[in-house]
């Protein structure tokens, strides 16, 4: 079974990420498709398993096999944890709906690592690429910005929203350059010093609860190798 197959007949779930759900699109931005689809049991008995993720069939389309989506999803994976949270869902069964219920359940301190890790890395490249070319990529610095107050309002809530509020003025703003590279900078520092402070008193659990989220799993899988309905025990 090719991949593009397993996405089209097997998708549980999928909804619009990148700036159009962040509510940053402008007339040019591109569409970009997040979706989990669930291999049929069968295939995980021989010896070449099914993939792990497949990109397509739609352009910016890319979905990931639901085992895989939750190990990164549990790890506080921000890509993943977002697309949970997407306002733009464009499809969810009643495997997929399960899935989103499940949200909170993948929610914990690791996010904390994972969130500023990810969010160091990207301000590097910024960096690098100031350095290089005398100027940044302003739409990166500008879902750099968005990254960091999604993980400080997590840290200091619990909750994960990924819409951009009273800030979304002043992030399109970044985004078309008119925002001086230092006042940007600025904005970066202050708030990952706002994170690391939301961090020391975030309401979130240590760790994500794995039994709820392992369970949720073995039933899909149970219910694919027989040919049945994913229900709660």
């Amino acid at each position: 079974m090719q991949p593009e197959d397993l996405v089209r007949d097997h998708t549980i779930y999928a909804c619009v990420m990148g700036s159009r759900a962040f509510g940053l699109a402008t007339e040019d931005s591109d569409t970009d498709r997040r979706g989990v689809f669930v291999a049929p049991a069968p295939l995980f008995w021989r010896f070449e398993k099914p993939p792990a993720h497949a990109e397509g069939p739609l352009p910016e389309q890319f979905s990931w096999e639901l085992e895989r989506f939750c190990e990164l999803a549990l790890r506080g994976n921000p890509n993943i944890l977002e697309c949970l949270h997407s306002p733009l869902v464009e499809y969810a069964d009643d495997t997929g709906r399960e899935l989103l219920a499940l949200r909170e359940a993948f929610l914990s301190r690791r996010v904390h690592a994972s969130f500023t890790g990810y969010a160091l890395a990207q301000r590097r490249r910024l960096e690098a690429g100031v350095r290089a070319h005398g100027a940044p990529r302003w739409k990166h610095a500008m879902h750099l910005l968005r990254l960091l107050i999604s993980a400080r309002d997590l840290l200091r809530t619990g909750r994960l929203d990924i819409g951009t509020g009273d800030a979304r003025t002043r992030l399109l703003a970044v985004r078309g350059g008119e925002v001086p590279w230092s006042e940007v900078e600025s904005w970066m520092t202050r708030l990952a010093a706002e994170t690391e402070q939301a961090a020391a008193r975030t309401p979130l659990p240590e760790e994500p609860d794995l039994r709820r989220v392992e369970d949720f799993l073995y039933r899909v899988r149970r219910a694919s190798a027989l040919g049945a309905p994913a229900r709660p025990v």
